[in-house]
């Protein structure tokens, strides 16, 4: 792959992507034959806010394909629970290690992270941003179901404004021919306007629903988030966002028969208990191809050369980003660095929009 980072599922080719699909295809059938590939090889996972799946299936990808693994999962019991900025943690770290993986609250993380490592970055996870490898996992199983990823209707359900899955997955399939997108959410929680932005950009196809019962008759696939509690400034305004939307048995007898509801997971109340059994569900199968494009993510990054001393970059002479939640905002060394994407100049770490 030419890429070095993943941060974003946009900063990979096409071409790319389907090489990689291909390649977690060939894992998949025959993963004995690539157990060896990471040998000698140190993952080091970053996990700055809980995770189990990503985490996990990092994991077991890495000790699949023969390698070994350090790092944190908590991160008070880490040297940032004595103050340690994440560039100090990544200059060190990666010293150790072939591949780092991070996740972390704060919108940017990873991109500040790969400024400053001398191997390979991956963005498991950068606060209600990107998750670029949760995206990987979607378009495999959506690929494997429907033998395409254009031309599709896909609908996205539940907590849009704060999830980073759900970000990710609507800017990579705009990327593919014909796919139509349906929105539904509360008006508090609806897609963030650098997201909206992007897909009309691209002349995507966009309808806004407040109820799933009016479109899901229409959907090829479903992807159903949480309501993140974690995001929300207070218990009482997460209260008045969750249990709106609740897949049951009665919607899904509205829907195709060839429906694929995707869930990114962890679920809690989003999705009936029976409607698990349902055949169109089929996000703990998506959950198990995470691993698999994972382990093809790895064989194809920790051969990457390694980088000598990171560069000195300028210190920034104020805040340049006005959005709060942007790394650069906690971490006051971060240089100024911006990008133009469809006429609007942004911020490289977040994406936001700088005024």
């Amino acid at each position: 792959m030419k890429i070095r980072n993943l941060i974003d599922f946009n900063d990979m080719s096409l071409e790319e992507w389907e090489e990689l699909r291909a390649l977690a295809f060939r894992i998949k059938k025959a993963p004995a034959e690539y157990r060896d590939v990471c040998k000698g090889r140190i993952m080091a996972t970053l996990f700055y806010e809980p995770s189990t799946r990503t985490q996990m299936s990092f994991q077991t990808a890495m000790m699949r394909l023969g390698g070994k693994i350090i790092g944190f999962s908590d991160p008070g019991s880490s040297s940032v629970a004595k103050g340690e900025t994440l560039r100090d943690t990544v200059k060190v770290v990666s010293g150790y290690a072939d591949v780092v993986v991070i996740r972390h609250p704060v919108e940017g993380a990873a991109y500040a992270s790969s400024l400053y490592s001398h191997c390979p970055v991956i963005n498991a996870g950068d606060g209600g941003h990107l998750h670029p490898t949760q995206t990987l996992t979607d378009l495999m199983t959506i690929h494997e179901l429907k033998g395409k990823t254009e031309g599709l209707t896909v609908g996205c359900c539940g907590d849009l404004l704060n999830g980073r899955t759900v970000h990710s997955l609507l800017r990579a399939l705009m990327r593919f021919k014909g796919n139509k997108f349906v929105l539904i959410s509360t008006p508090e929680l609806k897609l963030p306007t650098f997201v909206t932005n992007e897909l009309l950009a691209n002349g995507c196809e966009i309808r806004e629903c407040s109820t799933l019962e009016e479109c899901i008759g229409e959907l090829d696939v479903l992807y159903m988030t949480r309501i993140q509690r974690e995001r929300f400034k207070s218990p009482e305004d997460y209260a008045k966002q969750s249990g709106i939307y609740r897949l049951t048995s009665d919607k899904m007898e509205l829907a195709k028969a060839d429906l694929a509801v995707l869930h990114p997971l962890p679920k809690v109340d989003e999705i009936a208990y029976e409607v698990d059994d349902d055949p169109r569900c089929v996000y703990f199968e998506q959950a198990e191809n995470g691993m698999f494009i994972r382990m093809a993510l790895l064989a194809r990054l920790v051969g990457a050369e390694r980088t000598g001393r990171c560069p000195a970059y300028p210190l920034p002479q104020k805040a340049f980003c006005h959005n709060a939640r942007c790394i650069t905002n906690h971490e006051k060394y971060l240089p100024e660095l911006t990008k133009t994407v469809d006429g609007e100049n942004r911020c490289c770490y977040c994406d936001s929009k700088i005024k």
